[in-house]
């Protein structure tokens, strides 16, 4: 097709040239000289009466629509008798009744309605714009349209049951002027039989799918005629939208949450914050069918879909499949052979189109950074401003308690059945924009959304939308779940002891255990970008401790805080510079300090766990008392993914009692992946990259396979690479095509089958050079 071409065509250009040449008009002549008049049955008069476009008389000129270019000799016109013009004052009735012949909704990716909607960038041939804002369509009559005579509306209709008092059914009138805030239609020209219309949706719109109908009458009829559009219209939220719920007053913040399709996700630990590349993908083809397929799928009802604050509440439920099918099954026992292991995904592309394409049937596997890129897919590509945060030290909190409680033995051992309550090495969640009319004022702006299946909501497994505001000032009453996420952010971690009668005792309150380092992608740049201060004051201030005593009032141990013990000895961990490495012994700096004028003695132990990012231990390594070093091979058959360790320190003051606590996670490091582009990046002329890994230990990665996307670049695959020996380099050299202009990435990673090694590796820096048309 003509318009193809333009897909690779640099963005600058759109809306500068067609997407190919106007369908051209043939007339053509049925009747030939001399052909006998055929009668014709009061049937077919009265059919064409009602539908004059498809039965014309057979001595009429029709006009059809093709795209062959035939010369074909217009015949000799012939001259009717000039009928008498109308009396002064007298009105001439027009002829027939009036009917619709065709309709564009001029829905191509390089019109008006797209440039103007900034919907350009989705596939698909649907007219896909955004609520609260004006779009245009062309309908070609029968006859020429009569203001005075004729009536016309539009019937929009979304869902299984459209009904006028829900929303679903919405009927357009045509007015003079437009008017803001409502559903209504302008004629803003007319060209003989050829109308287009201005057509204005309100800001609350329901979302999602709208099949259309135009429904016309003359002055004289009892029914109306109608047409349906073989298109359909699909609605989205508008964060260009003032009136909008989810408008977003800053175009590079509406670039970086609504239209970028690429990420960062950030993991590891807070003194070894590791970065992976996301492809979102958001306009990928297909991947807006699948977002509708998931609201379509939920129990919300299509009104419900008006409002963003359901719509989030929703998809946070329906990402993960732990309860109704949804998209993602969560794994963390570290067994995927009957599926992918959440490691290997670096895009929410695959994994939606899978859901979509199987009928519904849940993708295996995924861990939260996986459901938190997902849902960050969905929620851009529905049009709700959305971002990824990680949160290093992040609580788990089982018991609503609003802290996290650690339970110790007469002899300060963890009680292991009784320790619940976690902290993960980091977790990964979302936060989306959007004012929240169903909160007091001063809590709109971004929302804390959850899609990791942790605890249930209201008999769900779903998270927020919370109010990050609310978070921050300890207002854990107001909804969607902020207890939850208070108190994965700024829960205190108490420690309790086992008495002799069985009762336990508060020894040591942690005050700034959790809550470190909450990160995001940083706007227009592949930077990180901290905002713990959105969700907590500096900690220690006063104002968090206010935050932090008035949640916990609302917990199931309001009385938790009491009148705190002596602490004039503090001990701490130091992790130096990026950390230990895989394949080396580990060692970190236990540093313990006397903030007392009076000399102190303390006894410290010290034990270590292999642990999963989550928080939960998989069992013990080590103990030992000062100094602390982790050789590798008490480690190198234990780890289990991310290569995360848990020291726990534990020990009390012979002078005071005091007792000394603390727990440290830590990683260990593991290579990035190198890419290095070959070739000039020109879109429609072949490149290739080389994809580098040293594989760091003193033994053999069995079955390695690397997973390369690049979106605009190539799909999505696998290459299987086999084992790779010790300390050995294995290079890759991946050639393509780039397809689309402007700055591009090539995401790659690495799986190993060995036993207890796994390598999550992107590249920080695997970006191409900006890919030119030429």
């Amino acid at each position: 097709m003509p318009g193809e071409r333009l897909i690779l065509r640099d963005m600058s250009e759109v809306g500068r040239f067609p997407g190919g040449a106007p369908p051209t008009r043939v007339e053509l002549t049925i009747q030939q000289a001399g052909e006998r008049k055929q009668e014709e049955g009061g049937c077919r008069r009265w059919f064409r009466k009602m539908c004059p476009c498809c039965c014309k008389r057979q001595n009429s000129t029709s006009y059809d629509v093709t795209d062959r270019v035939e010369l074909v000799k217009p015949p000799t016109p012939i001259l009717q008798p000039t009928k008498p013009k109308p009396e002064n004052g007298e009105t001439k009735e027009m002829e027939g009744n009036l009917s619709v012949c065709w309709m564009d909704l001029l829905s191509s990716k390089t019109g008006q309605n797209r440039l103007e909607h900034h919907t350009d960038l989705y596939h698909g041939d649907e007219l896909i714009i955004r609520r609260g804002q004006t779009f245009q369509i062309e309908i070609e009559l029968n006859r020429p349209f009569s203001a005075d005579s004729d009536k016309l509306h539009l019937d929009l209709k979304t869902g299984p049951l459209p009904m006028v008092s829900k929303g679903t059914h919405v009927i357009i009138p045509l007015v003079d002027h437009l008017e803001d805030e409502r559903w209504e239609a302008k004629i803003v020209q007319q060209n003989g039989n050829k109308i287009k219309l201005s057509v204005n949706s309100p800001a609350n719109a329901v979302i999602g799918l709208y099949g259309v109908t135009v429904a016309t009458t003359s002055q004289k009829d009892e029914v109306a005629a109608t047409y349906k559009s073989s298109k359909n219209i699909v609605m989205l939220f508008n964060p260009w939208c003032e009136e909008d719920t989810v408008f977003l007053d800053d175009e590079e913040e509406r670039k970086e949450y609504v239209l970028n399709d690429i990420g960062r996700i950030y993991y590891g630990t807070e003194n070894q914050i590791g970065a992976r590349t996301w492809n979102f993908g958001q306009f990928h083809e297909g991947i807006l069918d699948a977002c509708l397929f998931i609201l379509e799928k939920s129990d919300m009802p299509p009104s419900g879909q008006a409002d963003p604050v359901n719509v989030v509440r929703v998809i946070s439920a329906l990402i993960n499949a732990q309860d109704d099918f949804g998209v993602l099954v969560g794994n963390w026992s570290g067994n995927y052979s009957d599926g992918v292991s959440p490691t290997a995904w670096s895009s929410s592309v695959e994994i939606l189109k899978k859901y979509h394409s199987s009928n519904g049937t849940p993708v295996s596997y995924g861990q939260c950074w996986v459901f938190s890129g997902v849902t960050t897919t969905v929620l851009r590509c529905l049009g709700i401003p959305a971002r990824s945060v990680t949160n290093f030290q992040s609580a788990h909190d089982t018991d609503v308690s609003l802290t996290t409680d650690v339970y110790l033995d007469e002899n300060l051992e963890p009680i292991d059945y009784l320790n619940r309550d976690s902290v993960w090495n980091f977790h990964v969640w979302n936060e989306c924009w959007m004012a929240r009319a169903d909160l007091p004022a001063g809590h709109g702006g971004w929302q804390a959304v959850d899609s990791t299946p942790q605890e249930t909501s209201q008999g769900t497994f779903r998270c927020g939308p919370a109010s990050v505001n609310a978070i921050r000032s300890g207002q854990v009453y107001l909804k969607h779940d902020t207890p939850f996420v208070f108190a994965e952010v700024n829960s205190d971690k108490i420690y309790w002891q086992r008495n002799l009668d069985g009762t336990f005792s508060q020894i040591y309150s942690e005050k700034k255990a959790v809550g470190h380092c909450i990160s995001t992608k940083a706007v227009g740049s592949d930077e990180r970008a901290d905002i713990t201060h959105l969700y907590k004051h500096p900690e220690g201030s006063e104002e968090e401790r206010i935050a932090v005593e008035l949640a916990s009032r609302y917990g199931s141990k309001p009385d938790v805080y009491s009148a705190p013990n002596a602490e004039d000895v503090t001990v701490e961990v130091k992790v130096e510079g990026e950390g230990p490495r895989m394949g080396a012994d580990a060692k970190l700096s236990i540093l313990v300090k006397n903030l007392s004028s009076q000399p102190r003695r303390a006894t410290l132990h010290s034990q270590v766990a292999v642990m999963y990012y989550t928080g939960v231990l998989k069992g013990t390594i080590k103990k030992d008392e000062l100094p602390w070093v982790l050789p590798y091979q008490q480690y190198r058959n234990q780890l289990v993914d991310q290569a995360a360790l848990l020291l726990t320190l534990s020990g009390k003051v012979s002078e005071t009692q005091q007792v000394l606590a603390n727990q440290t996670s830590f990683r260990l490091r593991t290579p990035d992946l190198v890419i290095m582009p070959l070739g000039e990046a020109v879109v429609g002329k072949e490149m290739a990259a080389k994809i580098s890994f040293t594989n760091p230990l003193p033994r053999t990665l069995k079955g390695v396979v690397f997973r390369v996307e690049g979106l605009g670049l190539q799909r999505g695959h696998e290459v299987v690479v086999g084992d790779v020996g010790a300390h050995a380099t294995v290079t890759l050299t991946e050639h393509f095509i780039p397809t689309q202009p402007g700055p591009r990435k090539l995401v790659a990673s690495l799986d190993s089958l060995s036993k207890n090694v796994s390598y999550i590796n992107v590249h920080i820096g695997g970006a191409l050079p900006d890919v030119i048309c030429m």
